[in-house]
Protein backbone atom coordinates (compact mmCIF):
# COMPACT_ATOMS: atom_id res chain seq x y z
CA UNK A 1 0.00 0.00 0.00
CA UNK A 2 1.20 3.15 -1.17
CA UNK A 3 2.55 5.66 1.38
CA UNK A 4 -0.47 8.25 0.76
CA UNK A 5 -2.96 5.44 1.19
CA UNK A 6 -1.98 4.95 4.52
CA UNK A 7 -2.02 8.62 5.38
CA UNK A 8 -5.61 8.46 3.81
CA UNK A 9 -6.45 5.36 6.26
CA UNK A 10 -4.86 6.88 9.25
CA UNK A 11 -6.37 10.81 8.72
CA UNK A 12 -9.98 9.28 9.00
CA UNK A 13 -9.40 7.71 12.63
CA UNK A 14 -7.76 9.37 15.74
CA UNK A 15 -4.18 7.63 15.54
CA UNK A 16 -2.20 9.03 18.50
CA UNK A 17 0.96 6.98 18.25
CA UNK A 18 0.63 3.54 19.96
CA UNK A 19 2.96 1.35 22.07
CA UNK A 20 6.05 0.21 20.07
CA UNK A 21 9.41 0.16 21.64
CA UNK A 22 11.05 3.63 20.67
CA UNK A 23 14.17 3.08 17.92
CA UNK A 24 17.60 4.35 18.89
CA UNK A 25 18.37 7.85 16.73
CA UNK A 26 20.88 5.73 14.87
CA UNK A 27 18.40 2.38 13.94
CA UNK A 28 17.99 1.93 10.29
CA UNK A 29 15.54 3.32 8.39
CA UNK A 30 13.93 0.24 7.61
CA UNK A 31 13.52 0.18 11.24
CA UNK A 32 12.45 3.34 12.12
CA UNK A 33 9.70 2.54 9.27
CA UNK A 34 8.88 -0.83 10.94
CA UNK A 35 8.37 1.04 14.18
CA UNK A 36 6.55 4.08 12.83
CA UNK A 37 3.82 1.45 11.14
CA UNK A 38 3.65 -0.85 13.67
CA UNK A 39 2.91 1.63 16.45
CA UNK A 40 -0.18 2.77 14.19
CA UNK A 41 -1.76 -0.31 13.76
CA UNK A 42 -1.29 -1.09 17.37
CA UNK A 43 -3.32 1.95 17.69
CA UNK A 44 -6.16 0.78 14.85
CA UNK A 45 -5.99 -2.59 16.82
CA UNK A 46 -7.25 -0.85 20.11
CA UNK A 47 -10.21 1.50 17.88
CA UNK A 48 -11.20 -2.07 16.09
CA UNK A 49 -11.43 -3.73 19.82
CA UNK A 50 -13.39 -0.45 21.37
CA UNK A 51 -15.60 -0.57 17.74
CA UNK A 52 -16.28 -4.37 18.85
CA UNK A 53 -17.23 -3.39 22.38
CA UNK A 54 -19.61 -0.68 21.06
CA UNK A 55 -21.61 -3.56 19.34
CA UNK A 56 -21.89 -5.24 22.43
CA UNK A 57 -23.55 -2.69 24.30
CA UNK A 58 -25.64 -1.82 21.51
CA UNK A 59 -26.88 -5.00 21.04
CA UNK A 60 -27.13 -5.39 24.91
CA UNK A 61 -29.46 -2.43 24.81
CA UNK A 62 -31.64 -3.91 22.11
CA UNK A 63 -32.25 -7.39 23.85
CA UNK A 64 -33.00 -5.33 27.29
CA UNK A 65 -35.61 -3.66 24.85
CA UNK A 66 -36.82 -6.83 23.70
CA UNK A 67 -37.49 -8.01 26.97
CA UNK A 68 -39.29 -4.54 27.86
CA UNK A 69 -41.57 -4.96 24.88
CA UNK A 70 -42.78 -8.48 26.30
CA UNK A 71 -43.17 -7.63 29.71
CA UNK A 72 -45.31 -4.80 28.61
CA UNK A 73 -47.06 -6.72 26.07
CA UNK A 74 -47.84 -9.12 28.80
CA UNK A 75 -48.93 -6.45 31.44
CA UNK A 76 -50.99 -4.84 29.03
CA UNK A 77 -52.80 -8.06 27.97
CA UNK A 78 -53.18 -8.42 31.86
CA UNK A 79 -54.91 -5.02 32.23
CA UNK A 80 -57.02 -5.08 29.86
CA UNK A 81 -59.05 -8.58 30.69
CA UNK A 82 -59.23 -6.35 34.20
CA UNK A 83 -60.52 -3.52 32.61
CA UNK A 84 -63.35 -5.26 30.50
CA UNK A 85 -64.56 -6.98 33.85
CA UNK A 86 -65.14 -4.02 35.22
CA UNK A 87 -66.80 -2.67 32.65
CA UNK A 88 -69.03 -6.07 32.47
CA UNK A 89 -69.67 -5.17 35.83
CA UNK A 90 -70.65 -1.60 35.18
CA UNK A 91 -73.61 -2.96 32.53
CA UNK A 92 -74.51 -5.18 34.87
CA UNK A 93 -76.02 -2.45 37.59
CA UNK A 94 -72.55 -2.59 39.75
CA UNK A 95 -72.07 1.20 38.56
CA UNK A 96 -74.84 3.11 40.77
CA UNK A 97 -74.71 6.87 41.90
CA UNK A 98 -75.42 7.75 45.44
CA UNK A 99 -78.97 8.71 44.80
CA UNK A 100 -79.58 5.12 43.16
CA UNK A 101 -78.03 4.00 46.50
CA UNK A 102 -79.92 6.15 48.72
CA UNK A 103 -83.62 4.92 46.89
CA UNK A 104 -82.66 1.25 47.44
CA UNK A 105 -80.88 0.87 50.65
CA UNK A 106 -83.32 -1.41 53.26
CA UNK A 107 -80.82 0.53 55.81
CA UNK A 108 -78.55 3.23 56.84
CA UNK A 109 -76.13 0.36 57.31
CA UNK A 110 -77.10 -0.95 53.88
CA UNK A 111 -76.86 2.79 52.02
CA UNK A 112 -73.12 2.86 53.87
CA UNK A 113 -72.20 -0.34 52.23
CA UNK A 114 -73.20 -0.01 49.08
CA UNK A 115 -71.46 3.14 49.23
CA UNK A 116 -68.54 1.59 50.29
CA UNK A 117 -68.76 -0.57 47.11
CA UNK A 118 -69.34 2.27 44.69
CA UNK A 119 -65.70 3.68 46.07
CA UNK A 120 -64.20 0.43 45.86
CA UNK A 121 -65.34 0.16 42.60
CA UNK A 122 -64.35 3.12 41.40
CA UNK A 123 -60.94 2.75 42.71
CA UNK A 124 -60.48 -0.38 40.83
CA UNK A 125 -61.68 1.14 37.56
CA UNK A 126 -59.14 3.99 37.92
CA UNK A 127 -56.25 1.96 39.23
CA UNK A 128 -56.88 -0.38 36.46
CA UNK A 129 -57.31 2.43 33.46
CA UNK A 130 -54.12 4.03 35.05
CA UNK A 131 -51.83 0.71 35.10
CA UNK A 132 -53.18 0.03 31.44
CA UNK A 133 -51.86 3.25 30.13
CA UNK A 134 -48.81 2.89 32.10
CA UNK A 135 -48.32 -0.41 30.37
CA UNK A 136 -49.12 1.25 26.70
CA UNK A 137 -46.66 3.78 27.83
CA UNK A 138 -43.84 1.82 28.99
CA UNK A 139 -44.42 -1.12 25.29
CA UNK A 140 -44.16 2.55 23.12
CA UNK A 141 -40.95 3.47 25.02
CA UNK A 142 -39.47 0.25 24.81
CA UNK A 143 -40.79 0.27 21.34
CA UNK A 144 -38.33 3.31 20.38
CA UNK A 145 -35.49 2.14 22.74
CA UNK A 146 -35.18 -0.87 20.02
CA UNK A 147 -35.76 1.22 17.82
CA UNK A 148 -32.45 3.40 19.22
CA UNK A 149 -30.32 0.59 19.55
CA UNK A 150 -31.05 -1.41 16.25
CA UNK A 151 -29.68 1.90 14.60
CA UNK A 152 -26.95 2.05 16.97
CA UNK A 153 -25.94 -1.55 16.58
CA UNK A 154 -26.26 -1.49 12.74
CA UNK A 155 -23.52 1.90 12.97
CA UNK A 156 -21.46 -0.89 15.58
CA UNK A 157 -21.61 -3.24 12.85
CA UNK A 158 -20.43 -0.33 10.02
CA UNK A 159 -17.67 1.14 12.14
CA UNK A 160 -15.79 -2.79 12.80
CA UNK A 161 -15.87 -3.17 8.95
CA UNK A 162 -14.05 0.03 8.77
CA UNK A 163 -11.80 -0.03 11.43
CA UNK A 164 -11.21 -4.13 10.43
CA UNK A 165 -10.37 -2.90 7.10
CA UNK A 166 -7.72 0.07 7.84
CA UNK A 167 -6.80 -2.29 10.58
CA UNK A 168 -5.77 -5.06 8.38
CA UNK A 169 -4.07 -3.04 5.48
CA UNK A 170 -2.08 -1.21 8.24
CA UNK A 171 -0.61 -5.14 9.64
CA UNK A 172 -0.01 -5.87 5.76
CA UNK A 173 1.86 -3.12 5.85
CA UNK A 174 3.88 -3.40 8.76
CA UNK A 175 4.54 -6.82 8.04
CA UNK A 176 5.90 -6.34 4.45
CA UNK A 177 8.30 -3.44 6.57
CA UNK A 178 9.14 -6.42 9.03
CA UNK A 179 10.31 -9.12 6.25
CA UNK A 180 12.38 -6.02 5.14
CA UNK A 181 14.42 -5.41 8.15
CA UNK A 182 18.01 -6.84 8.35
CA UNK A 183 19.09 -9.70 10.57
CA UNK A 184 20.69 -7.22 13.12
CA UNK A 185 17.56 -5.05 13.07
CA UNK A 186 15.43 -8.30 13.78
CA UNK A 187 17.48 -9.61 16.56
CA UNK A 188 16.73 -6.16 18.07
CA UNK A 189 13.28 -6.32 17.71
CA UNK A 190 13.32 -10.13 18.86
CA UNK A 191 15.38 -8.94 22.10
CA UNK A 192 13.55 -10.40 25.14
CA UNK A 193 15.02 -8.48 27.70
CA UNK A 194 15.38 -9.60 31.25
CA UNK A 195 13.83 -12.94 31.53
CA UNK A 196 15.02 -13.64 35.54
CA UNK A 197 13.09 -13.89 38.32
CA UNK A 198 11.18 -10.47 39.45
CA UNK A 199 10.18 -10.35 43.07
CA UNK A 200 6.51 -9.87 43.58
CA UNK A 201 4.46 -7.99 46.25
CA UNK A 202 1.89 -10.27 48.27
CA UNK A 203 -1.71 -9.35 47.53
CA UNK A 204 -3.89 -9.64 44.14
CA UNK A 205 -1.73 -6.75 42.36
CA UNK A 206 1.69 -8.84 43.22
CA UNK A 207 0.02 -12.15 41.74
CA UNK A 208 -1.44 -10.25 38.89
CA UNK A 209 1.96 -8.93 37.87
CA UNK A 210 3.26 -12.48 38.68
CA UNK A 211 1.18 -13.71 35.73
CA UNK A 212 2.34 -11.10 33.23
CA UNK A 213 5.91 -11.56 34.42
CA UNK A 214 5.46 -15.02 33.82
CA UNK A 215 4.34 -14.49 29.75
CA UNK A 216 7.53 -12.32 28.86
CA UNK A 217 8.76 -14.05 25.65
CA UNK A 218 5.93 -14.67 24.61
CA UNK A 219 4.70 -12.75 21.07
CA UNK A 220 2.56 -9.75 20.46
CA UNK A 221 -0.06 -10.51 17.71
CA UNK A 222 -3.08 -7.55 16.51
CA UNK A 223 -6.19 -8.61 18.88
CA UNK A 224 -4.69 -11.75 20.68
CA UNK A 225 -6.15 -12.71 23.40
CA UNK A 226 -3.68 -15.64 24.70
CA UNK A 227 -2.90 -17.92 25.89
CA UNK A 228 0.00 -17.94 23.40
CA UNK A 229 0.41 -14.83 22.14
CA UNK A 230 -1.19 -10.98 23.34
CA UNK A 231 -1.86 -8.03 22.54
CA UNK A 232 -1.13 -5.11 25.37
CA UNK A 233 -4.18 -4.38 26.50
CA UNK A 234 -5.58 -8.42 26.69
CA UNK A 235 -2.24 -9.06 28.42
CA UNK A 236 -3.38 -6.90 31.25
CA UNK A 237 -7.15 -8.18 31.51
CA UNK A 238 -5.95 -11.55 31.73
CA UNK A 239 -3.36 -11.00 34.33
CA UNK A 240 -6.06 -9.47 36.44
CA UNK A 241 -8.29 -12.25 35.65
CA UNK A 242 -6.06 -14.87 36.98
CA UNK A 243 -6.73 -13.63 40.45
CA UNK A 244 -10.68 -12.74 40.00
CA UNK A 245 -10.44 -9.21 39.39
CA UNK A 246 -12.52 -8.05 35.70
CA UNK A 247 -10.88 -5.30 34.11
CA UNK A 248 -11.99 -3.86 30.26
CA UNK A 249 -10.56 -5.21 27.31
CA UNK A 250 -9.43 -2.18 25.60
CA UNK A 251 -6.91 0.18 26.69
CA UNK A 252 -9.77 3.27 26.93
CA UNK A 253 -11.76 1.11 29.33
CA UNK A 254 -8.63 0.38 31.07
CA UNK A 255 -7.67 3.91 31.63
CA UNK A 256 -10.88 4.20 33.77
CA UNK A 257 -11.02 1.51 36.23
CA UNK A 258 -10.25 2.14 40.18
CA UNK A 259 -8.06 4.80 41.06
CA UNK A 260 -5.96 7.99 39.22
CA UNK A 261 -2.36 7.84 41.08
CA UNK A 262 0.73 10.29 40.38
CA UNK A 263 4.10 8.97 38.60
CA UNK A 264 5.81 9.18 41.71
CA UNK A 265 3.28 6.85 43.96
CA UNK A 266 3.29 4.21 41.18
CA UNK A 267 4.11 0.56 42.42
CA UNK A 268 3.58 -3.12 41.73
CA UNK A 269 0.31 -3.49 39.26
CA UNK A 270 -0.89 -0.76 38.87
CA UNK A 271 -1.66 0.14 34.66
CA UNK A 272 0.48 2.52 33.08
CA UNK A 273 -1.70 4.07 30.00
CA UNK A 274 0.38 5.79 27.49
CA UNK A 275 0.05 8.67 24.91
CA UNK A 276 -2.64 10.84 24.42
CA UNK A 277 -4.73 8.75 22.81
CA UNK A 278 -4.92 6.08 25.50
CA UNK A 279 -3.57 3.49 22.95
CA UNK A 280 -1.28 1.56 24.88
CA UNK A 281 -1.03 -0.24 28.63
CA UNK A 282 2.00 -1.87 30.58
CA UNK A 283 1.76 -3.24 34.41
CA UNK A 284 4.26 -1.68 36.93
CA UNK A 285 6.79 -3.61 38.17
CA UNK A 286 8.14 -0.84 40.47
CA UNK A 287 8.38 2.67 40.69
CA UNK A 288 11.08 2.36 37.68
CA UNK A 289 10.32 -0.60 35.38
CA UNK A 290 6.59 -2.38 33.78
CA UNK A 291 6.35 -5.52 31.74
CA UNK A 292 3.80 -5.15 28.15
CA UNK A 293 3.27 -6.15 25.14
CA UNK A 294 4.53 -3.88 23.01
CA UNK A 295 3.98 -4.54 19.27
CA UNK A 296 4.30 -7.36 16.70
CA UNK A 297 7.40 -8.53 16.21
CA UNK A 298 8.72 -7.38 19.76
CA UNK A 299 8.10 -10.42 22.84
CA UNK A 300 6.54 -9.51 26.04
CA UNK A 301 9.01 -7.67 28.05
CA UNK A 302 10.29 -5.61 30.85
CA UNK A 303 11.22 -1.89 30.15
CA UNK A 304 11.97 1.21 32.06
CA UNK A 305 8.67 2.77 32.07
CA UNK A 306 9.49 6.08 30.76
CA UNK A 307 11.06 4.20 27.76
CA UNK A 308 8.11 2.92 26.10
CA UNK A 309 6.67 6.27 25.83
CA UNK A 310 4.61 9.34 27.59
CA UNK A 311 2.77 8.47 30.37
CA UNK A 312 -0.76 9.61 30.07
CA UNK A 313 -2.75 8.27 33.02
CA UNK A 314 -1.79 5.61 35.87
CA UNK A 315 -4.91 3.62 37.57
CA UNK A 316 -4.50 1.65 40.73
CA UNK A 317 -7.01 -1.67 40.10
CA UNK A 318 -6.14 -2.88 43.86
CA UNK A 319 -5.90 -0.54 46.61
Amino acid sequence: MAATAVAVLIGALPLPHAGADPVPSNASDALKRYNELSTQAEALNEEHLRAQEELADAQGALDQANRDITTAEEAQESLRGQVDLLTEASFQGARFNQLSALLVSDSQQDFLNRMSALGVLAHDSAEALRGLEEAVDGAADAARRATEATESANQAIGEIDRRKGALNQQIDEAREAYRSLSPADRRSLNDAGDTGPIPVPAGQAGQALAFALGERGKPYVYGSNGPNSWDCSSLMQAAYRSVGISVPRTTYGQAKIGRGVSRNEVRAGDLIIYYSGQTHVAMAIDGLRAVHASTEGVPVKVQDIESIGPVDVIRRVVG
